[in-house]
Order: structure tokens, then C-alpha cells, then sequence
């Protein structure tokens, strides 16, 4: 009695990985708290949509979402700050109200 061999195919094993683009979006937010002004919140919240959408579309096979939602909040958390900072920064002075040092020169200007 002879035992026939059948090759057996390959198994596949599916490694999944983390977003590349969720790590970008968390040191994006994080670089924005340590002064990256300006253009750090705004990649960080570009970054963590764009690894999202690949996260969603990955089928499983992609993480980092957690990485990718940390980056969106400190992103946003930081442009609100930022805005908001701004606008006291720019509109109180015009007002009269609490006039910053920085501000004096445009004030000067305005009276």
C-alpha cells in the first residue's frame, strides 16, 4: 500500500500592523504641545483622519486607532486654545480691555 503525497499549500499568515499615519498623528499632537505652534495641530488632525479612514478600510489588519484618536484630540484641543488665545490676544486690546504688552504697538495705532 503506497501513501500518496499532496503537496499542501502555503499557509498564509496575515501580520497585521500599526498605521503609520497614527503614529504621525500622535508626535504631530504631542510637537504641537511642546511649540509647535500652528502646524502642529493641524497635521496632527489631517494625520489622524487620513489613518482613520486607512484603520476602517484595513479590515482588521491595520491598528492604531487609539494612537490615531489621541492625535485628533490633542490636535484639536490645541487649535482651539490656540484660536481662542488669539482672538483675546487681538480683539481685547481694540476694546480697551486688559491691553497686552505685545499688543501695544497696534493699539497706539487704533486710538
Amino acid at each position: 500500500m503506497s501513501q500518496s503525497v499532496y503537496p499542501q499549500p502555503p499557509i498564509q499568515v496575515q501580520v497585521s500592523h500599526t498605521s503609520t499615519m497614527a503614529i504621525l498623528s500622535l508626535i504631530a499632537g504631542i510637537l504641537g504641545w511642546l511649540g509647535l505652534l500652528g502646524i502642529g495641530p493641524i497635521l496632527a488632525i489631517i494625520f489622524g483622519y487620513i489613518a482613520k479612514n486607512e484603520i476602517r478600510k484595513g479590515n482588521g489588519m491595520v491598528t492604531g486607532d487609539g494612537m490615531a484618536t489621541a492625535g485628533l484630540v490633542l490636535g484639536y484641543v490645541n487649535l482651539a486654545i490656540s484660536i481662542i488665545v488669539t482672538c483675546l490676544l487681538v480683539v481685547l486690546p481694540l476694546f480697551g480691555i486688559g491691553g497686552l504688552a505685545i499688543c501695544a504697538p497696534f493699539i497706539n495705532g487704533i486710538h
